[in-house]
């Protein structure tokens, strides 16, 4: 998307003719304008040439903003400054904390300062005098002319004063697109230029004598009113833009954290540079109490960072050799050296930037309503205006009175707060979430999370760390846990096996002794062995040692099949054909999945587990977590099949960080990735989450609820400002309740419509992400997913119980039992909710193997083994089970034996035959 500045837009009727005008050019897909920001996104391949000229001959403003400026902070803020609507003047980064001035806001501050100046004296004379009688000079008291004159030239130096309103306002008429200012320069001309009327009539009264005459005239002066709307146009005008500025701090404050400076390592010396002098492969030096200028990786050096600017979480990170650092983070402890790997607009917190910035320049869904009506509203109230001094004139209301009833209803009119409805809420949506790492990369993303009815949850990486972690040491009676530990490092030690590495870690972290390990062997697909102090040692899985040994010797009854019922992994360690014991370990849930998890359920979500594992697997995991479901043993594009089948319910989010959830993100709703996932996660995400962990899902949730709240609320103002202003402006109800409204007041009701609806706006930066109280299910499903649920796993709408079809027969009573006893053409299906199910095949068109596996020892294992399988053509899926041994196979088509065979052994895995 080329992103491009706009100048010269006063209302939301200017936005709707830019829009209109540059849709309008060939080539171009989308556009759309924003009126807060100043900012156009288009998309196409429409050149920006054509692009600009079709801008300006709508009569506003146009260029291209450079987007490919990779110097440094300095041009890189420059430029995500420029995407947030600030100035376009040319900055470094020792002056970032500016960009954000807005010099308009200075250019209506000196207005309003000359306007008020003026319209002070003016309004004393031509009201206080008159009114109250307030004293003033005596050649004013008593020659009525000068009074005239002197408002005239008063009244006119604020004209000239804020003579933007009136070139704007003709120069919209010119180029056949009224707007705001063009409402209030007809209102403002209309009433000078009758009041000079009045004055030039008054004045030939007084030389002809006719004093009565003449004192009507000059109760027809309206120079005040003139003066004065402008004034209090100027007010609102500035209150306005103050409140905008309001709605960046968060970029702003993004902004003023990008370092002025770097010392560089060079030649073992250290020296300070400019941040733009910074470039990749460069060695630089982080010292305590530093902020890390450029991203990078440490070289030497451990240290605890700050990383609250990036991601919102307070506790510092450890970092070690090996580790990335990302810029704008703070060094709270330790001396770091650290290579830059990314410099100026590549860097993290320039694309956290460029990406709050361009969710800015987009458009929510939300706002095409107030788009459609900004599109006419001018034009309408141009018309009412005029029906009202007509129907006035008609009534018998003399032509002051008239004209001051459609100068009202001019001024009234306000088509700016429905143009900043929506802008404004989500530029300030959009801050709070960046401060709590959480970054919508469009508006209509922001709009969608709040929409969302059903989340969809990876496991490995999103709901698991996706690290193995030894969970539990058992020695068999009479054996220490120490020893049991002390040969399970020593043995594990020399391998690389992610079950290996773990009971390293672990070991390490008990303090435990490494004991040498000589003769070290891999038994591949079963695990390992070696010598220590004389005795070989076995470490393997529980199938393979129960082989080896006939049994598990003495360890707790039940305790490897209670592990396994856990999602665990237990490896069995013996020395001279006795079991020593047993480390199970397992990918364990991170701390704040289930706390999480029950906060989405809380706010109406239905929570649905998808992963490659093996269904024991996945069940002892969702049972932890507190998912409402779980569909298991699904590849990469079975995801993207639920989450096809789960959109036809509801409005879907998946939430994943592996590259195998990207079809998934990119299919649903709305796809969130977790920061610490792969870049094509990321790439294909709608709402990237810094911070590696799910309590965001349901902070982002919060954040788009309030942020559409705020929304409706704006626009409500905006609409029910004008149902009711306009008619009483027009004097609909003067017959009925005797209300009118004077210009002045319409004018001041106009100027402060735009504040309150950007005040209202920046109540959301009270919004906490992380609270819980205003939590509600607004958004619940009214369907039964367990239905949806049966069907993704294979469970048919016909399938019978139990005991109700003849040629099948179940066993078991719990609830993991299995149908068994196939015969005919009935294959059984897994249980759901306490029944066993079984599922009629007609015809036999899908085929069922099982088979037997030797070597695998964990959910990485069956993986391989899955893989393997399902690459073969014919076969379906392949579902794996390390406790049984055992795989069973879906085949559409007869798949020969030998092909299944070779599979297995080459993906490092022993063939035990078939099943019956």
């Amino acid at each position: 998307m080329e992103q491009y500045k706009v100048t010269g837009m006063s209302c939301a009727a200017c936005q709707t003719r830019v829009e209109k005008a540059v849709m309008a050019v060939d080539g171009v897909s989308s556009c759309a304008v924003n009126l807060l920001t100043n900012s156009m996104g288009v998309e196409g391949n429409a050149s920006p040439d054509k692009i600009i000229k079709a801008v300006e001959t709508a009569g506003y403003g146009a260029s291209l903003k450079n987007a490919n400026v990779a110097a440094g902070y300095g041009d890189s803020l420059q430029n995500v400054g420029e995407a947030a609507g600030y100035g376009t003047s040319h900055k470094g980064a020792d002056e970032a904390e500016d960009i954000g001035t807005d010099s308009e806001t200075k250019q209506l501050k000196n207005r309003l300062i000359a306007s008020v100046v003026l319209v002070i004296p003016l309004v004393y004379v031509s009201m206080g005098n008159m009114m109250w009688g307030w004293p003033i000079p005596e050649f004013m008291a008593k020659n009525h002319v000068a009074i005239g004159i002197y408002e005239l030239l008063l009244s006119g130096l604020i004209m000239v004063i804020n003579q933007k309103v009136f070139v704007r306002g003709f120069k919209g008429v010119i180029h056949g697109s009224p707007n705001m200012d063009t409402l209030v320069a007809l209102g403002c001309v209309a009433s000078y230029c009758y009041s000079l009327y009045a004055l030039f009539a008054m004045t030939a009264c007084v030389q002809d004598g006719d004093m009565n005459r003449a004192m009507y005239f000059m109760d027809q002066f309206y120079f005040e009113s003139a003066a004065m709307i402008l004034t209090l146009i100027t007010v609102g005008k500035t209150l306005e833009a103050r409140s905008k500025g309001k709605t960046t701090d968060a970029l702003k404050g993004l902004m003023k954290l990008a370092p002025k400076s770097a010392v560089l390592l060079v030649d073992g010396v250290e020296k300070t540079v400019d941040i733009r002098d910074v470039k990749r492969g460069d060695r630089f030096v982080v010292k305590s109490g530093d902020s890390i200028p450029v991203d990078g990786i440490v070289i030497e050096g451990a240290s605890a960072v700050n990383e609250s600017a990036l991601t919102g979480e307070s506790v510092p990170v450890d970092k070690l050799p090996g580790d990335s650092v990302s810029a704008a983070t703070i060094n709270t402890s330790g001396y770091m050296v650290c290579e830059a790997t990314a410099v100026g607009e590549d860097t993290t917190l320039a694309g956290i930037i460029r990406l709050v910035s361009d969710a800015a320049a987009t458009k929510a869904p939300i706002a095409k309503i107030a788009d459609k009506v900004s599109g006419i509203f001018v034009p309408c109230v141009l018309g009412i205006a005029l029906i009202t001094f007509l129907v006035w004139i008609l009534v018998g209301a003399d032509f002051g009175d008239a004209l001051t009833r459609a100068v009202a209803v001019l001024v009234i009119s306000c088509p700016c707060a429905l143009g900043l409805a929506t802008p404004v809420a989500i530029m300030v949506g959009n801050g709070v979430a960046a401060k709590a790492g959480i970054l919508f990369k469009t508006a209509a993303a922001l709009e969608q999370t709040g929409r969302t009815q059903i989340i969809a949850l990876d496991k490995t990486g999103t709901i698991t760390t996706g690290i193995m972690k030894v969970t539990d040491v058992i020695p068999s009676t009479g054996m220490p846990r120490e020893e049991v530990l002390r040969v399970a490092y020593g043995l594990e030690n020399k391998s690389e096996h992610p079950i290996a590495k773990a009971i390293c870690e672990y070991a390490k972290e008990e303090g435990i002794e490494c004991a040498e390990a000589e003769d070290f062997k891999v038994l591949p697909g079963n695990g390992l062995c070696g010598v220590i102090d004389g005795g070989e040692i076995i470490g393997g899985s529980a199938s393979y040692i129960e082989e080896l040994l006939g049994g598990t010797g003495a360890l707790p009854e039940g305790v490897i099949s209670e592990l396994s019922s856990q999602g665990k992994t237990p490896v069995l360690f013996t020395k001279g054909g006795k079991i020593l014991g047993l480390v199970a370990v397992s990918d364990i849930i991170k701390k704040d999945s289930a706390e999480a998890i029950e906060q989405l359920k809380k706010l109406g979500m239905y929570v649905v587990m998808l992963t490659g594992d093996n269904r024991l697997t996945a069940e002892a995991i969702a049972k932890q977590a507190g998912v409402d479901d779980v569909v298991a043993s699904v590849k990469p594009d079975g995801k993207e099949s639920v989450i096809q089948e789960l959109m036809k319910h509801g409005k879907v989010a998946m939430v994943g960080d592996g590259i195998n959830d990207a079809p998934a993100l990119t299919r649903a709703d709305l796809g969130i990735a977790v920061g610490a996932g792969t870049d094509i996660a990321i790439d294909s995400a709608d709402v990237v989450l810094m911070k590696n962990s799910l309590m965001d899902v349901a902070a982002a949730i919060r954040i788009s609820r309030a942020t559409l709240r705020n929304i409706r609320e704006n626009l409500f103002w905006a609409f029910i400002y004008n149902v009711i202003g306009i008619p009483l402006a027009a004097g609909c109800y003067v017959a009925l309740l005797g209300w009118s409204l004077n210009p002045m007041f319409g004018a001041a009701a106009m100027g402060l419509s735009s504040f309150c609806v950007v005040t209202n706006a920046l109540r959301l930066n009270l919004v906490k992400p992380y609270s819980t109280k205003h939590d509600s299910r607004r958004n619940s499903l009214a369907i039964n997913c367990r239905d949806v649920m049966m069907k993704l796993q294979g469970k048919k709408e016909d399938a019978q119980c139990c005991g109700e079809d003849e040629i099948a027969r179940c066993c078991g009573e719990n609830g993991n039992a299995r149908c068994c006893e196939e015969n005919g053409n009935a294959r059984c299906c897994e249980e759901t909710e306490n029944a066993q199910c079984c599922e009629k095949i007609i015809g036999g068109d899908v085929l069922e193997m099982k088979i037997a596996v030797k070597g695998m020892m964990c959910g990485h294992c069956e993986m391989h083994v899955k893989k393997a399988l399902e690459s073969i053509e014919g076969i379906e899926s392949a579902t794996p089970s390390h406790e049984e041994g055992s795989v069973t196979i879906t085949m559409s088509k007869e798949v020969d034996e030998e092909l299944i065979k070779a599979a297995i052994v080459e993906a490092g895995y022993d063939y035990a035959g078939k099943i019956d």
